[in-house]
This record gives C-alpha cells, structure tokens and sequence, in this order.
C-alpha cells in the first residue's frame, strides 16, 4: 500500500497522471501491492523515487554497454583530465572540473576507465543522479566525489544498507556472497549486483544476468573442491529518496 499525506494512492491513476516508464510501473506496483505501508509527503516525493529508480536501472545497462572494464584496484585506470587516481586504486575529483562533467566523462569515454564491482555501483548511483537532479543543485551537493567503494560514498547519497525489506524493487542494491572464494582470486569473494526488475541483475565483471549466471560465475572462483555455493543475500542497499528528493527541489 502507498500512502501520501494519509492517502491511500491508486497506482493506475498516478500512472496516467505521470506517463511512468516501464521500471516506474513496474515499482509502484509492487509497492501498491504490498503488505506494507508506503508513506511519503508528496506525490513529488513518491514520483522522484521512481524517476531515480528507473535511471538506476538505465545507468546499471549502459554501464554495461560501455566500454569500462573490470580491474583490480591495484590496477585501476581513470582519465586524468577528471580524476587523480590514488595510491589505493580510488578515482579523486579534480577541483578544477564540474562533477558532473567527470561522471558523465566514465560514459563517454568509458574505454580510458576500469576498476573493481563495488566502484562500479558506486558510479551508477553518482550517473543516476546527473540524469534526474538539476545539473546546479547536483554540482553543488557532491562537490567532492571519490570513487573506490561504500565507505567513501558520499552522505548526501545516504545508502543504507538494510538486512531485509518487504519487498525488493527494481533499482535495489543487492550482493552474491561467495563463502569459499579461493584465496588466490579475492576480487570474487562476491559481487555487487543492482536489481534490473523480472529476475535480472547487474554486476560490474560478470555482466547482466539471472541470479544462476552469478551464482556459477562465483562457484567457479572457490577454492578447489568447495561444495559451498555463493548465494544472494537477503539484504538490499537504498539511498535515502526522500532526503534526494528535498535536496533535488532545492533553488
């Protein structure tokens, strides 16, 4: 169930009201249809989560189409027109560049970039939300942007990480734990994932996919003999959307 200000939402009229893309619809329905209650201040509110939603997915696949390839962090590369690459593989913003400009720079020049799967995450939410904030307000909120992995995610974005949700959504962060990993190849001790919605998943390294595709891509990274197989956990990472959402309509 939705609720806005105390009301329960209709999903089919606030589609038509708001012509939603296929992720949006496909969002508010398992949130209308849930056990749950929903609550936001605003219709604004509710419609800016579902816009940010849908251009995570889209961000997560044309990652994906991109160019930007998989490396350790040890061997990491950037374009040094935008980042100074640090000694520990992360990707610093320059102070001379807008930071907008810098993410949009990983898309198209994708080739001059690489690096691990939890940085990777990290640039799709820093390219979702070039796509739906004001191009002012998003410079101005994340002025100093380090990419490498969620400790250095900045606050604004507020991920959290939940041990569990009543439903899980498209545009979910996700995670495939490999409990074997051979000690050999850590990189694949698991694999950051986003949630493309109808079974689907992202993850920088193994590509798009079902849950099976991930599952064996880490199995065959365990150490030899292992019967233990990787598995998705039950938890799911989410920025803090109505936080987003006030600083988006910010003048």
């Amino acid at each position: 169930m939705i609720k806005v200000d105390s009301q329960i939402i209709d999903p089919n009229i606030f589609i038509n009201n708001y012509d939603l893309p296929p992720i949006g619809k496909k969002t508010i329905r398992i949130l209308s249809a849930s056990e749950h209650t929903y609550r936001y201040a605003s219709e604004s509110q509710l419609k800016f989560e579902l816009d940010l939603r849908n251009s995570i997915v889209n961000a997560a696949i044309a990652l994906h189409n991109s160019n930007f390839s998989f490396k350790v962090f040890r061997k990491s590369v950037c374009n040094t027109d935008y980042w100074l690459r640090t000694d520990n593989g992360g990707f610093l913003l320059l102070d001379n560049v807008k930071p907008s400009d810098a993410i949009n720079d990983i898309y198209l020049n994708s080739s001059l970039y690489g690096t691990e799967c939890a940085t990777a995450m990290v640039i799709v939410y820093y390219k979702a939300l070039v796509d739906v904030m004001p191009e002012g307000i998003f410079n101005r909120t994340f002025s100093e942007i380090y990419l490498m992995n969620w400790q250095h995610l900045d606050r604004d974005i507020g991920i959290v990480d939940f041990p569990y949700v009543n439903d899980y959504l498209p545009g979910d962060g996700r995670y495939f734990k490999n409990p074997d990993v051979n000690p050999l190849t850590p990189e694949w001790q698991g694999e950051n994932v986003f949630d493309l919605s109808e079974g689907m998943y992202y993850g920088h390294g193994i590509g798009i996919g079902s849950a099976h595709k991930f599952i064996s891509g880490l199995n065959a990274n365990r150490i030899p003999g292992s019967t233990k197989s990787a598995y998705l956990l039950e938890s799911a990472k989410r920025p803090n959307f109505k936080h987003l959402a006030s600083v988006s309509e910010q003048l």
